[in-house]
This record gives structure tokens, sequence and C-alpha cells, in this order.
């Protein structure tokens, strides 16, 4: 399994509609891939945002990582919605998990 985590803080143009759209149109493309988990976004008090991606292997997060729309949209964000990120692709080593 491969985690990815996303970090960022937008700029005043990422907090607006241009975000948002892009952030749906990669969202219904990425759920419908094979070998995607899940994500989960979060926000500190900081601002900075937190996304935090399951894929099944690298094969499957590269093809996203290639697609078309995608790569579209990741040159828009450095255009004009993200001051800064930075992204991590880790694989799992270990897991646990405890449920009551």
């Amino acid at each position: 399994m491969i985690v990815v985590t996303f970090r960022a803080h937008r700029t005043e143009a990422g907090d607006g509609p241009a975000y948002y759209d892009a952030l749906a149109r990669m969202e219904a493309i990425a759920t419908t891939l094979p070998g995607y988990i899940f994500h989960k976004a979060y926000r500190a008090e900081d601002g900075e945002r937190l996304t935090f991606f399951q894929w099944e292997s690298l094969e499957t997060l590269d093809a996203w990582a290639r697609h078309p729309d995608h790569v579209a949209t990741k040159r828009l964000g450095r255009a004009e919605l993200y001051a800064d990120y930075h992204l991590q692709v880790c694989e799992v080593l270990r897991e646990s998990r405890f449920n009551r």
C-alpha cells in the first residue's frame, strides 16, 4: 500500500471557485481509478492543509499522477492555487488496527 501526504498553503485564488471546481473534478476522477483506496483532508489552525491518500500500489498512483486531467490541474495549482506545498509518497511497511 502507498500513502501520500500533500501539505499545502493556498493562495487567495486557492480559496475560491477555481480551486473547488478543480477539487470536484479531481475527486470524481481519482475515486473511480483502479487502485484508489481513500483520501481525507484536514486543516490546521495556521491555515496549512493536509490531504492524506492511500493507493494500492506505486503503479496505480503513477497512473493517477499521469492522468491528463490531473496533469493539467497540477499545473493550475502551481500557477495559481498554491502558495507552497510539500508532497510525500511513502510505502506502508507495517500496519496495525484496533476496533472496540
